[in-house]
């Protein structure tokens, strides 16, 4: 049982996987924030651009 345990807190393959993880799930929160930042970006881009567009087509 004690060569068991040792064996067992030796083992790191898990704590590596478990790295790997995280690395992905912060890689992940970094992509979203991202794309919902660029998105409401866009937006109000495309709000002003569609507000100019009607002005100028009431002008005429």
């Amino acid at each position: 049982m004690t060569k068991l345990f040792a064996r067992f807190m030796k083992d790191e393959s898990g704590a590596t996987a478990i790295e790997y993880g995280l690395i992905a799930a912060l890689i992940s929160v970094a992509l979203i924030t991202g794309a919902t930042t660029l998105g409401d970006q866009l937006d109000t881009t495309f709000g002003e651009l569609a507000t100019e567009l009607d002005a100028a087509n009431d002008a005429r």
